[in-house]
């Protein structure tokens, strides 16, 4: 049998490639979400420690959004494949082997699936994502990098 994440990743492609996924979705009636959700936290925040806050941030954006109410199972799949497949060290196109293809296979998966999801990216979910980012990172960080962007610049 098919493990979740390769169910979620299977319809992830297939979406991406135009085929058909109502098999495949079958398959997902009856998972809890919300569970598997808070299972994939933990190497969200090791993914989290090795890349940074910005680059965490979408990640962070995809998981508050998986586990929303208004999230239907289609999105469900194709976020929990999008955090998996970024998260994760294995890839279908390791960057060691394929060097940047290696990069954009996961930056589509991303890409493909943010265009898909934006509507469901509410402040509700920024501030979610803000206050994991303070935990995880410390609020000091987001005040200098807030400051930064406010000084005013010296063009005359």
């Amino acid at each position: 049998m098919l493990t979740l994440a390769a169910i979620c990743i299977t319809i992830l492609a297939y979406k991406l490639l135009g085929k058909e996924i109502k098999p495949l979705l079958e398959k997902l009636e009856g998972v809890d979400w919300r569970s598997k959700a808070s299972d994939i936290l933990d190497p969200i925040k090791i993914y989290a420690n090795r890349v940074g806050r910005m680059a965490v941030r979408p990640v962070l954006q995809f998981y508050y959004v998986l586990t929303g109410n208004e999230t239907t199972l289609t999105e469900k799949a194709m976020l929990y494949a999008a955090i998996i497949y970024t998260v994760m060290p294995a890839s279908a196109l390791p960057q060691r082997v394929f060097k940047l293809l290696g990069i954009l296979d996961e930056g589509a998966a991303v890409l493909y699936v943010f265009n898909k999801v934006r509507d469901k990216i509410t402040p509700s979910v920024n501030a979610k994502v803000d206050s994991t980012l303070e935990k995880w990172f410390g609020y000091e960080y987001a005040v200098v990098v807030s400051e930064e962007k406010n000084k005013p610049t010296n063009q005359e």
